[in-house]
Parts: structure tokens; sequence; C-alpha cells
């Protein structure tokens, strides 16, 4: 069987954008497995390009999920992706850190991502808006969305220019569970698993998301 993780000594591939910034500034290139190491959980397993472990989604349970957490290696709370209630769409919310662990102090909001719904034929498969962005490069003004197929493992998130901030790729020879994730410094590594992880959620097909196979856009 193929590696999950990346061969170090294999060049990645890095996402094109037009912003003009220092050339050690390289987009983040991510193995992104759609499985979690502890027994008896769904989630996610990521790693980077030398093949260490970079973050981790542990999912205990079954059924609709309201909210998912990002950690890093040690357990940390990194982002909540939160869904929305009672939305029209399919709105998810992304936080800094623990949201519930925050909530009596307000959980920070960082992005909102709601699923595009529409029946004319379009590529966009969903909205992003940054909602808090002090200390960040972040635009508050800038708004994304997130093209082409996620079930198919090549999708782009891109500015207002065009040019991708974070993309899922296939990884060859490993199947749906195994891909690459690309993350421009402009949004960061954390954020654009958060995306993934919304994505996921919305276009991962059945009941709960995590783990599923069955069809997506």
């Amino acid at each position: 069987m193929a590696k999950v993780h990346p061969n170090s000594g294999m060049p990645e591939p890095a996402a094109t954008t037009s912003t003009s910034r220092a050339e050690e500034e390289q987009p983040t290139v991510l193995t992104v497995w759609r499985k979690s190491l502890l027994f008896n959980c769904d989630g996610f397993t990521v790693f980077d390009a030398k093949g260490n472990l970079a973050f981790r989604v542990d999912s205990y349970g079954s059924g609709r999920r309201a909210e998912v957490v990002l950690m890093d290696v040690a357990g940390k709370a990194l982002l909540t992706i939160r869904r929305k209630k009672l939305s029209l769409a399919e709105h998810w919310v992304i936080y800094d850190g623990d949201a519930a662990a925050a909530a009596k102090a307000k959980a920070k909001p960082l992005l909102s991502v709601r699923r595009r719904v529409s029946l004319r034929a379009s590529k966009a498969l969903a909205h992003v808006t940054p909602l808090q962005v002090q200390g960040s490069s972040i635009s508050s003004t800038e708004a994304y969305v997130v093209e082409g197929s996620y079930g198919r493992r090549a999708c782009a998130v891109r500015d207002a220019r065009g040019d991708a901030v974070a993309e899922v790729r296939r990884k060859e020879s490993v199947g749906d569970d195994v891909f690459r994730l690309v993350a421009d410094p402009r949004l960061g590594a954390p954020l654009a698993m958060g995306l993934v992880i919304a994505l996921d959620e919305m276009f991962g097909g059945g009941a709960h998301s995590l783990l599923r196979r069955t069809w997506s856009a």
C-alpha cells in the first residue's frame, strides 16, 4: 500500500498566486488522512511535508455533528468548527481555539462558511467570509469562494482576484481518504484545514460526514 504521509525526498507542488511575497513564504503542503489514530473515533490525521504529525481531529459518537475541533499534535484545540443553528442552508462558523471553553468569555469567530444553494449551475461550492481579522493579514473586506469538487478532491478557495489561498488535490494511488492540502501563507495551514473540515461536513454525504464514502459535490 502506498504511504499515507509524503515522501520527504519528493518535491511538493506549490499553489500558484500572483501576490508578491518573500521567497521564503512558500505554501504549506499537508497530507490529510480521513481517519483518526484513536480507536473507535472518526476524524482526520494530518501530516506535514516531512511526514510528521501536524494536526488531528478525533470525534466520538455518530450522527449529525454540531461542532468539530481541530487540534495540534499535543491535543490543544486550535479551531472549533461549529454548525449554525436554524440556517436555511449549511452554515458553519470557524472559531479560534476551544469555543466551548471560551463560551463565557465569548468565543472569537474567524470565518463564516456557507454552502451555496441555487438551481443555477455554478462552479462555486461555498462562500467564505472573514468575521474578525485583528492581528491577521486577511482583509476584512475580502471574501472567498470555494470552487471545484470536494468529492473528487479537486477544489480551491479563491480570493476576489481568483488566486488560490487553499487547494485540495488528489494524492495518487491512495484513494479518496488521503489527499493533499496546499495552504497559502495569507490564509495559513490551520484555517485551511478548518475549511476542509467544514467542506467535509457539507459535502461528505449521509447523516454524518467524517469517513463517509457516498457521493458528494
